[in-house]
């Protein structure tokens, strides 16, 4: 999941315990929460600072003049390392194609053995990109062949939802970064796509408020100026017409722009850029483009 005991984290990051409790205590560079039970719990963002430390340090630079430039801009660094790096992991094809046979033959146990072993192991974001993202897009095609049935398909994304809640649960409370709405427009169906960008964007030191499926522009409007967003966050992954691509530009310009920045992903808006950014509306076509404008926006 979203926190690692100091054993997983040293698998994680390659460095030992030892090292990594020296340079906890010495240099101050992490400050884990404790559990119940009084053990170490890390994050992902302190999983990339220290594989950026490491990195660093194998390149020859010694920790003590590393350290030296300050935690905050170590950690800024190691942000912009992660995003310029544009790393793709590899699909844990053999783990999707266990889970995709689970489900067609409901073998329920089985499946959620297997993805709550494999999210205890990977980084919940890399977990997005190897196999939770795979295993949606399979088995939305074996719906669409008639292979499985809805429910099955709803069985899986709605298991995948109630994953990405629980990760953005587990991160630190965020009172005074950048405020950022995530919503969908009325035309979006599904809201996985929103859900991942507001675990990002949580994860990456926002404020983040979470407004889901069905809102009318005016209402997110209203909100937005109630709140003080600096940016609000749409997904549209479905398709639309010209026609309703137009008029949604054009309520977002004409109601969101003048009370904050507006950025918007997905296919469905992929194909219609052209128009989202005639009204000066971002369009996000990949990950990384988003965590690059988060990372201006959260001052990284």
């Amino acid at each position: 999941m979203s926190t690692y005991r100091i054993h997983r984290f040293s698998k994680l990051t390659g460095l030992s315990p030892h090292v990594i409790r020296a340079w906890e205590k010495r240099y101050d560079l992490v400050s884990p929460t404790r559990g119940k039970n009084r053990y170490r719990q890390y994050t992902d963002e302190d999983v990339r600072f220290f594989r950026y430390l490491k990195g660093e340090t194998d390149k020859g630079k010694p920790i003590g003049s590393l350290v030296e430039q300050g935690r905050e801009e170590l950690l800024a660094r190691s942000k912009v390392a992660y995003v310029e790096s544009n790393r793709v992991e590899p699909v844990a094809e053999s783990l999707v194609a266990e889970l995709v046979e689970a489900i067609s033959s409901y073998d329920l146990n089985f499946f959620e053995r297997k993805i709550n072993g494999a999210l205890a192991v990977i980084p919940f974001e890399d977990a997005l990109q190897r196999f939770l993202f795979p295993l949606l897009e399979q088995v939305g095609d074996l719906w669409h062949k008639g292979t499985i049935s809805v429910a099955q398909e709803h069985y899986v994304s709605n298991l995948v939802k109630q994953k990405i809640i629980s990760a953005m649960n587990q991160l630190r409370i965020v009172e005074y970064g950048p405020k950022v709405v995530v919503a969908c427009p009325q035309e979006e169906v599904h809201e996985l796509g929103a859900l991942t960008v507001a675990h990002l964007c949580a994860a990456r030191g926002c404020r983040i408020y979470y407004l889901g499926l069905g809102l009318p522009i005016e209402e997110l409007a209203e909100y937005c100026s109630a709140v003080g967003s600096s940016l609000m966050l749409f997904s549209l992954t479905a398709g639309v017409s010209d026609e309703v691509a137009e008029n949604l530009a054009h309520a977002l310009a004409t109601e969101i722009i003048p009370l904050c920045s507006v950025g918007i992903g997905g296919q469905g808006a992929i194909v219609h850029a052209s128009r989202f950014e005639k009204e000066k509306i971002t369009v996000y076509r990949n990950i990384q483009e988003l965590e690059i404008h988060l990372l201006s926006v959260a001052g990284g």
